[in-house]
């Protein structure tokens, strides 16, 4: 498949705030927007998105994953942004509605149609550094995929990083562009030096996670990832692998780690790491870089236990195992 994320379905599905109140959802093309040079979000970056996925089963139908826990997300990052408030049946029936016109277009496993719900402010008004935009629009986006990352088995090398961060820590559970921006140049600055795939931010020697997509160590029966706070973006792909690890009778250790304890785990034999997210799922770190040195994870090749954890997602994503935690949705 092309590159993910570089095909898109040729409508969009969207809705506007203005004058208080929000207007019905309408089918455009989505090629083009329509904004005011002076609008909002193109100064003062007034803009955050979730991804997720739809599945076709083997039977045809297609089913949306956790749209209920990306929605609530969504609302979150909206709140944090001071961008108009939405109710959340109200972007469920257009993800449903815009999904359900392209159903047809969903690929088959492995691949998955990614759908991009994206909401910026749009208020003409450059005097508004310090005040939120009075007037919004909400649009989602689908893009059939295929994976994300081009090595596919490939396993990752990922460069650590103690001396910056992904972002400002009170802007971490934001789902905003601004986040992935601010890490674009120090992921660039790693792929030409280090030919890393990704940067795991460790500020301070606090395991954090990468430019776009949590972190996981795997040691034995244990799975260990940073405690939930306020500096970090809490994945919904996150919480349904960690879900998925109970139920196997994994242990799961949420708690803060540092540097020190992830080299020294990395260098026993059975230990793995992995990166999650909607785009990613679960992608296997073969290659830790630490001042200019080159760390194995465990053989270095990507282990069974992220195989197995990934392989039981995509099995209740794909419709071939029971959904107990009732995550999918039928359109």
């Amino acid at each position: 498949m092309a590159a993910f994320g570089t095909v898109f379905m040729p409508q969009m599905i969207q809705a506007r705030f203005s004058d208080n109140k929000w207007s019905e959802s309408s089918i455009v093309p989505c090629d083009k927007l329509e904004l005011h040079a002076g609008a909002h979000v193109l100064h003062y970056s007034s803009t955050c998105f979730e991804g997720l996925k739809a599945f076709r089963h083997e039977d045809g139908s297609v089913y949306l994953f956790r749209m209920d826990a990306n929605i609530a997300r969504m609302q979150q990052s909206s709140a944090l942004l001071s961008l108009p408030s939405f109710d959340s049946d109200m972007l469920k029936t257009m993800i449903i509605d815009i999904v359900r016109q392209y159903a047809d277009e969903t690929p088959l496993p492995p691949g998955s149609m990614y759908i991009r719900p994206t909401h910026i402010g749009t208020e003409a008004a450059i005097g508004k550094a310090a005040a939120p935009s009075m007037s919004s629009l909400l649009y989602t986006l689908l893009s059939p995929v295929g994976d994300y990352f081009s090595g596919g088995a490939t396993a990752l090398r990922v460069l650590l990083e103690e001396d910056g961060m992904r972002c400002a820590p009170h802007m971490g559970m934001v789902k905003s562009g601004g986040n992935y921006a601010s890490a674009l140049a120090p992921i660039s600055a790693a792929r030409t030096k280090y030919q890393a795939d990704q940067i795991l931010f460790c500020p301070g020697g606090d395991v954090q996670e990468t430019g776009a997509a949590n972190f996981i160590l795997i040691d034995g029966n244990e799975i260990i990832t940073k405690a939930l706070d306020s500096t970090f973006l809490h994945g919904v792909t996150r919480n349904s692998i960690l879900t998925i690890a109970k139920d196997l009778g994994m242990t799961v250790s949420e708690r803060n780690f540092s540097v020190t304890e992830l080299l020294e785990r990395a260098a026993k034999p059975g230990t793995e790491a992995a990166l999650s997210g909607t785009a990613a799922v679960l992608t296997a770190v073969g290659t830790f870089i630490h001042n200019d040195k080159e760390y194995k994870v465990g053989t270095g090749e990507p282990g069974p236990t992220t195989a197995r954890l990934r392989q039981a997602l995509n099995d209740i994503q794909w419709g071939k195992s029971e959904d107990k935690h009732g995550w999918l949705t039928k359109i």
